[in-house]
């Protein structure tokens, strides 16, 4: 039993590594950035800025060479003049002269009866050591030749000791100390390389937007497109792939508005053709004796006469004709449902509004009040009342509730009723007088508006039509 608890301890150990994996991952992706432009910018950002990394990198590397250099010839020259100056002097005026005389960062020289360095002492490091040309030394005239040369380090890193013996009495003993490289000498060399990065960030971001506009302004125009086929078409300027682009879309465009118009012009032929023999049958049951028939006919006439006038409206889709004006969405609910109340006297209390007094917002009046009426007429067709409640959004939305307190719609229904005289028999019957159109154009007019509606049932029983619209 230990066993197979081990046995099954290990994967759920095995697996935290892959865990911990997969949220790193989650978190890397979560920094990308979701658009085009983004993830283009931010490649050539990062390219850029590693391109100047190692470019710096490479110039302070032979920054510090070049100091290296320096160095060395400098502590060379002025230990060999030192010595060369003290060499001739009397050995009552060496440690004088050595108090006069300037010396570069990292050396120090003393006049001393013991030299500094010891043999038993660790050898210095090679870089250090070929700061001083000690053979150089060695090779100069006999009278300047140093009789005894001894080199060694110290405790500390970085340090080497010469000391180099008198012809006649007396050590110089040189104590050279690598000073720490400096590639940047400029104070202000951190400001200007921000400074530099962020203006070529800069000029990335603005080359990246120049040139993706196109792929965002191609976006605007399909959505446009998918609102109001009568949109305008896109500029065919810019590079060939964009003009191309943009010449595929027109034409995509002019067909699909070619094809409307086409099936607009057909189904109003149609309803033109059928309204003389609707008017002749309408004549002929007026000279029936038979009084219930004839009623029976001639209200079989008027709603067939509806049902076309219904679809020849809902094919036109007058409502993308209407221009878009500056209107008071509040005062617009509580107006179509005082006419509700008007038109249904028995329902008037189950009819309320819950919102603000005013909601400014940009539309087309006479679509929305239908697409509104419609809702709150299918409300208080077959839910008996209408609960309607106006709520603006943060980010740029409203959103507006038409709840009602029937029995709803089966779950597998709630989006086949916004199809086209589609009808659910089981709560919606014919002597309703509904056609099936009432939310499939409510769909259509709050589509054209950059919105939609959905139907979903609400827990405490009834129906709630859920319409979002943008602010």
């Amino acid at each position: 039993m230990e066993g197979d608890a081990a046995l099954r301890a290990a994967p759920a150990a095995a697996s935290a590594p892959g865990r911990a994996r997969r949220a790193w991952f989650s978190v890397f992706r979560g920094l990308i950035p979701g658009s085009l432009g983004g993830r283009t910018a931010l490649v050539l950002i990062v390219g850029l800025v590693l391109v100047q990394m190692a470019g710096l990198t490479i110039h302070a590397l032979d920054r510090v060479d070049l100091q290296r250099f320096q160095q060395a010839r400098e502590v060379s020259q002025r230990s060999f003049a030192v010595w060369r100056g003290l060499v001739l002097a009397s050995p009552e005026r060496r440690a004088a002269l050595i108090a006069d005389i300037d010396l570069p960062p990292g050396l120090r020289i003393a006049y001393e009866d013991e030299p500094a360095a010891k043999p038993h002492y660790p050898p210095p490091p090679p870089p250090i050591l070929r700061l001083l040309r000690v053979d150089a030394m060695m090779s100069a005239p006999p009278r300047l030749r140093p009789r005894e040369v001894v080199i060694s380090g110290t405790n500390r890193p970085g340090v080497m000791l010469v000391s180099l013996r008198f012809p006649d009495t007396g050590w110089l003993n040189l104590r050279i100390e690598m000073p720490p490289p400096r590639p940047w000498h400029s104070e202000t060399f951190l400001a200007a390389f921000v400074l530099m990065t962020l203006a070529a960030a800069a000029l990335t971001l603005w080359g990246v937007r120049r040139l993706t506009r196109p792929v965002r302004d191609l976006a605007a125009a399909a959505e446009r497109l998918g609102r109001d086929v009568n949109a305008p078409p896109l500029p065919e300027n810019g590079p060939s792939e964009v003009a191309t682009a943009a010449h595929a879309f027109n034409t995509m465009a002019e067909r699909i508005r070619r094809f409307v118009g086409d099936r607009t012009q057909m189904l109003a032929a149609i309803g033109h053709d059928l309204k003389t023999p609707i008017t002749r049958l309408k004549l002929r049951a007026e000279l029936l004796d038979d009084d219930e028939q004839r009623r029976k006919i001639l209200a079989d006439l008027e709603e067939m006469e509806g049902m076309i006038g219904a679809t020849l409206a809902f094919a036109r889709d007058e409502a993308a004709a209407e221009p878009s004006v500056q209107v008071d969405l509040a005062a617009l609910c509580r107006t179509v449902l005082d006419e509700a109340a008007d038109a249904r006297p028995e329902l008037a209390e189950l009819i309320d509004y819950d919102g603000p007094e005013h909601l400014a917002v940009r539309a087309r009046p006479v679509a929305m009040k239908r697409a509104l009426a419609n809702l709150v007429g299918n409300a208080l067709a077959y839910g008996g009342s209408a609960h309607l409640r106006l709520m603006p959004q943060p980010p740029g939305q409203l959103r507006i509730e038409v709840n009602d307190d029937g029995p709803g719609v089966p779950p597998g229904d709630l989006e086949t009723v916004f199809q086209p005289f589609r009808r659910l028999e089981t709560s919606r019957n014919r002597e309703t007088g509904g056609t099936g159109l009432g939310l499939p154009i409510a769909r259509n007019i709050l589509r054209a508006h950059g919105g939609d509606v959905v139907l979903r049932n609400r827990p405490e029983g009834g129906l709630q039509a859920l319409v979002t619209l943008p602010a």
